[in-house]
């Protein structure tokens, strides 16, 4: 086993980091463990690099040198510098280069035990100047990824896919790999197996991601952890719209033993009544006019893998009947079909509305409902986690903006709202100022919500709050019934004990 003695710690997020790496990797021969790392867990990987008997880490290193590349140094500094004075105290020298100064704070804790060295120039240009080594090669990977040449887009889909794996699966390996193929030039035709199967996983699963650090959403993402292992279990996923929960459906997925199997999603409001029967369970030639082949349903199409069935509160009460055959025994025909045909596939189910409700009032079948409300996940509306809309935006707004990030003002703009319409609202504001090229975002706010001003009621029925004004308050209460008799303004108005036009004048 080749133990190398050589570590370089960068960044994650930024394509200089990884530019960076490369070209340090470059200068080293190639022979150095690369490693990706942020402020706050910086302190506590040089403490267990500190801590390793016989001075090896848990991956079996006996680091000598170490490179740490413009990640700051401003996490917990006492506790960073208490760990590099031990591994100074035995031999381990640590070269710390930036293109920033290193904050006041910080420098005299870390002074003696690391070397800084600092250049008023990019990143990547001070690593070629503390290293000596040519960084020529590696410029064109700090441009924005719609900008760059093709085959350099190929690499930055592998950082991307790494970092996803990083944030979803907690694999740090890969960001490794592609700074290691980058800096000896790999080419993307000759990488392994593993690597195109990684960005191909990417390029499926990338853009649908939970972020979010807030309390709410660490306890879902646990759960989802949790139930994802076990690869028969049913899950119920409740939550308003646009709160993410097709994005839950597929991380218990790719998180499950079945990842590697389809994963097939259907909204249940799509199509008619007559059609979903055909829609699940396909059918033979001949079936009907127009049945030319014969075709798979859903069921078959998931067979081995996750079949997701999205809004299976609007299901029709006939259908359901025969959604309950399956889930029962996993068995069924085609349409016009003799065979009795079985598969094998894990149904995750969604909604935004109230089953038990819709259960008592006889409009959704009380055995499906416990068929498929084995786990119960529900998926918090942005209103409850209010402190992820910076993570949220920001990660948004670099894949369109070349790796910027919001103005401090533009966030507060953006956090003075509630988002009835949840996180894809928040994507829509953000989409409309990249189209607009607006940059005011006070102004951009204050135009949303004169064009959802028509929403206000709808928020107020999610979220529950009584308004102060007695005239906001009736318009609410107004609301309420009306959604409670079906939105059928008559019924609505004869509840009220007013005119239809007194009724729809409050609406």
């Amino acid at each position: 086993m080749n133990v190398r003695e050589d570590l370089v710690l960068t960044g994650w997020g930024y394509p200089e980091y990884v530019a960076a790496a490369a070209a340090a990797l470059k200068a080293l021969k190639g022979d150095a463990d690369v490693c990706g790392v942020s402020r706050r867990r910086l302190p506590e990987l040089i403490e267990e690099l500190a801590d390793a008997r016989e001075g090896r880490d848990a991956a079996g290193r006996r680091v000598k040198r170490i490179y740490i590349l413009g990640v700051s140094v401003l996490g917990d500094t006492a506790r960073l510098a208490a760990a590099l004075r031990r591994l100074k105290s035995r031999g381990v020298k640590t070269m710390w280069i930036s293109a920033l100064e290193m904050p006041g704070e910080a420098a005299p804790a870390l002074a003696g035990v690391m070397e800084a060295k600092v250049y008023d120039t990019s990143l990547l240009e001070a690593v070629g100047q503390a290293l000596a080594v040519d960084v020529e090669e590696f410029v064109p990977f700090l441009k924005d990824e719609k900008r760059a040449a093709a085959d350099i887009r190929a690499y930055i889909s592998f950082v991307q896919a790494a970092q996803f794996y990083y944030r979803n699966y907690q694999d740090e390996s890969l960001y490794a790999k592609a700074v290691r193929y980058i800096a000896t030039g790999v080419r993307p035709a000759a990488w392994d197996a593993e690597t195109k199967e990684v960005v191909a996983h990417y390029d499926r699963y990338g853009g649908r991601e939970l972020i979010g650090k807030s309390p709410v959403m660490a306890t879902l993402q646990d759960r989802i952890n949790r139930v994802a292992a076990h690869e028969h279990a049913r899950v119920l996923i409740l939550g308003e719209s646009g709160t993410g929960k097709e994005t839950v459906a597929q991380q218990i997925h790719t998180k499950s033993p079945r990842c590697k199997m389809p994963f097939v999603a259907f909204n249940c409001a799509s199509v008619t009544k007559e059609l979903l029967e055909d829609r699940f369970f396909g059918h033979e030639k001949g079936a009907f006019t127009n049945a030319v082949e014969r075709t798979d349903g859903l069921f078959l199409q998931a067979d081995g893998g996750t079949l997701f069935l999205d809004e299976i509160g609007e299901m029709p009460l006939e259908v359901q009947a025969l959604l309950l055959r399956v889930l029962e025994g996993g068995r069924f025909t085609r349409l016009g079909g003799k065979e009795e045909l079985k598969c094998d596939v894990r149904l995750i189910t969604a909604t935004n509305r109230d089953l038990p409700r819709l259960v008592a009032e006889g409009k959704f079948r009380e055995d499906l409902y416990q068929r498929i409300n084995v786990v119960q996940l529900r998926t918090p509306s942005l209103r409850e986690h209010k402190e992820d809309i910076p993570l949220i935006a920001n990660s948004w707004w670099r894949k369109f903006h070349g790796n910027r990030v919001l103005q401090a003002e533009q966030i507060a703009a953006l956090m003075g709202y509630d988002y009835p319409g949840n996180v894809r609202e928040l994507i829509n504001i953000l989409d409309r100022a990249t189209a607009l090229e607006e940059s005011d975002f006070d102004l951009l706010m204050r135009e949303h919500k004169e064009m959802n001003a028509g929403l206000a009621g709808n928020l107020e029925l999610k979220s529950g709050r009584i308004p102060d004004r007695l005239e906001d308050a009736t318009k609410l209460h107004v609301r309420r019934v009306f959604e409670k008799y079906g939105q059928n303004l008559t019924r609505a108005a004869d509840a009220l004990g007013v005119s239809r036009n007194t009724a729809r004048k409050y609406l």
